[in-house]
């Protein structure tokens, strides 16, 4: 929520000098136009060398991101201002322009805001007092010709006041374009008068707007995948990226007709530390993707594996014991992902407590169709608490909550997420050690009503990896391999969710002999437990299955597991890899293959729940990892272990 206005660019005049180019093209002929774009050339030139070299000299700064915006926004400024002068005082001068003659440039969009990352579109609007002249049609052609030749990707409209208004009221980009306005130069009351009336109707349309963005985040967010967790994540269109962060800016700016973090501290929004948050993710993700936009010299917001070890290594991540420095980098910025979409529930539920007005599908308040559930209330759709001390009363209701609205299929409301957010702390030895914290967890994780979302819910409010410390381990932990398409907690946590649906037989015909045997499984239990902690050792340093197993040994017992139960789910994490090598790397018609993998398997009930997790884990790596031969060989690896058993 940075703005241009009130982040000063240090010595201006070392990026540009305006009136030094000025007079350096008032020694050209008007109509000397190849000259005039040398000149214009070698100054932006200049000024992108000077901004690169001050990115470069602060290698340990983490703003320098929002510095560089910054000062892009100053440059380009600058130069737009000169070539609008040149075009109006020398190409196409009027002495005594008419009011109709007069006309302002505005910046909108990102430019609006004053973000110009390195390869960024600027985006402009000739704004105009009524029909545009015969004159005003050769000043906007000038300009725009002039900054295209220069190499601006610019992206224009030339429109009255009125016709903003009236476009603004049925188009959300144009009016989301118009809320980021700022004056750049010309006939600034033209200017002043939009954005007063533009003002005036945003007052009236509030809740309108916030529903269509979010419903625009969340179309978006299908679009990508629906997932921060991705390995090559993009940076500004993702889940957790930058456009939420744009989307909350929009949001604030359209209700409460502010800018800044600080700001909505004031107003009650956020408390100082999530107003540091915010502007810490803003920080690192702006950063990161002018790191992108250097690199590859062009605009490029997908983080892919060769940029990530780059980017990781100019933003000075090492190595440490079991980690590498890119995995280090890739996990701060998941954390940093996780973190925007925590900053997007709190801004909601303020956002609820704000509005006193019949509530939709996303504002709602409590009216007389709630109902009361122990500590929690529901209403229309939500789950809340019924006041702040719930959880400090009893902390396991930091896991019954979560219980609660997976057994009633509620959604769990942002008031009530910011509160379990703000209470993490009370997740300690004691509560998981506590035998119904565990039978809760237990129970929400093989429940007939889908587990991945519950679990997806547990994870990104911080509770799941605070009730089992070695899941948080793996928490935006990243697998670095040509296989793998999510983080650890990711992949976990949808490899379940496809044991749900392998179990209920919605995937049937992908996977029938899974879908017939998983019935057959003695214990339920132990195949889900052995699922969420078959990855749980990754990124240690060691064979992440044998740590794994020892895990299990802990963790199994405290789950309300029997001993049996804790034997098969340890055997089943150190080996949870030995079917997919057997099928792929051995000759299954083999017969020492199969004699060796029924030694190792010893019994029918292990070769059923071996299969049922190995096929889960293989179709959560990824969407084309995969395939119709792999498939094959599995089945044929489990009819023959079968009959040699």
């Amino acid at each position: 929520m940075q703005q241009i206005a009130k982040t000063a660019v240090p010595d201006q005049r070392a990026i540009i000098d305006r009136r030094e180019v000025m007079a350096t093209l008032d020694d050209l002929a008007a109509d000397n136009r190849q000259a005039v774009l040398e000149q214009l050339k070698q100054a932006l030139a200049e000024g992108r060398s000077e901004i690169r070299r001050r990115f470069d000299a602060r290698a340990r700064a983490t703003d320098r991101g929002i510095e560089v915006s910054v000062a892009y926004s100053f440059l380009i400024d600058q130069i737009i201002r000169i070539v609008y002068d040149f075009a109006t005082e020398r190409a196409y001068p009027l002495s005594n322009p008419t009011e109709g003659e007069k006309q302002a440039v505005v910046a909108v969009g990102g430019y609006g805001r004053g973000e110009l990352a390195p390869h960024s579109d600027v985006d402009l609007l000739f704004l105009l007092p009524w029909k545009i002249t015969p004159h005003g049609e050769q000043v906007v052609e000038y300009v725009l010709y002039l900054l295209w030749d220069l190499g601006l990707k610019v992206g224009h409209a030339t429109r009255t006041v009125d016709e903003c208004l009236r476009l603004a009221k049925s188009d959300l980009t144009i009016r989301t374009g118009l809320l980021e306005m700022r004056y750049l130069w010309g006939a600034q009351p033209i200017f002043d008068d939009l954005q007063q009336r533009f003002l005036a109707h945003a007052a009236d349309t509030g809740i309108d707007f916030v529903e269509a963005k979010l419903e625009e985040r969340d179309a978006r967010h299908q679009r990508l995948g629906d997932s921060r967790y991705v390995l090559e994540p993009n940076i500004k269109e993702g889940k957790g990226g930058l456009r939420d962060l744009q989307t909350l800016y929009w949001i604030a700016k359209y209700i409460y007709q502010t800018g800044s973090a600080a700001e909505l501290v004031e107003r009650g929004v956020f408390t100082r530390k999530e107003a540091d948050k915010f502007d810490k993710a803003h920080a690192f993700l702006t950063t990161v993707r002018c790191h992108m936009h250097y690199l590859q010299d062009r605009a490029e917001d997908r983080l892919t594996f060769d940029m990530q070890s780059e980017i990781s290594k100019l933003m000075n991540y090492t190595d440490h014991t079991g980690t590498t420095a890119v995995e280090r980098f890739m996990k701060h910025y998941y954390l940093i992902a996780k973190d925007v979409g925590d900053l997007t529930r709190i801004f909601c539920a303020a956002l609820e407590a704000e509005q006193k007005r019949r509530p939709s599908r996303r504002f709602l308040f409590f009216g007389p169709s709630q109902r009361e559930i122990g500590d929690f209330v529901t209403d229309r759709g939500w789950l809340n608490i019924q006041n702040d001390d719930v959880f400090d009363s009893d902390p396991v209701n930091l896991l019954r909550l979560f219980h609660t609205a997976q057994a009633e299929e509620l959604d769990l409301h942002p008031a009530a997420l910011r509160r379990v957010t703000q209470r993490l702390k009370l997740i300690d030895h004691a509560l998981r050690a506590d035998p119904e914290a565990n039978r809760l967890f237990l129970e929400m994780m093989t429940s007939e009503k889908d587990p991945h979302v519950v679990l997806g819910r547990l994870n990104e409010a911080g509770v799941l990896g605070r009730f089992i410390p070695d899941f948080g381990r793996v928490v935006a932990q990243m697998q670095y391999d040509m296989y793998h398409v999510f983080t650890v907690d990711e992949h976990t946590i949808r490899a379940i969710g496809l044991l749900h649906r392998v179990e209920q037989g919605d995937l049937s015909e992908d996977h029938p002999l899974a879908s017939e045997i998983i019935h057959k499984i003695a214990s339920r239990r132990a195949l889900y437990v052995s699922v969420l902690l078959h990855d749980i050792a990754k990124g240690r340093g060691g064979d992440h299955s044998v740590l794994g197993a020892e895990i299990a040994d802990i963790l199994c017992p405290r789950f309300g597991l029997t001993d049996e139960e804790t034997e098969s789910v340890a055997w089943l994490v150190r080996q949870h890899l030995a079917m997919s090598n057997a099928a792929q790397k051995r000759d299954v018609s083999d017969p020492q293959t199969i004699h060796d993998f029924a030694e190792l398997v010893q019994s029918p009930e292990r070769l059923r729940m071996l299969l049922v997790l190995t096929v889960v884990d293989m179709r959560a790596t990824g969407p084309n990892v995969w395939n119709g031969y792999k498939a094959a060989l599995l089945r044929e690896l489990y009819y023959r272990t079968e009959e040699q058993l």
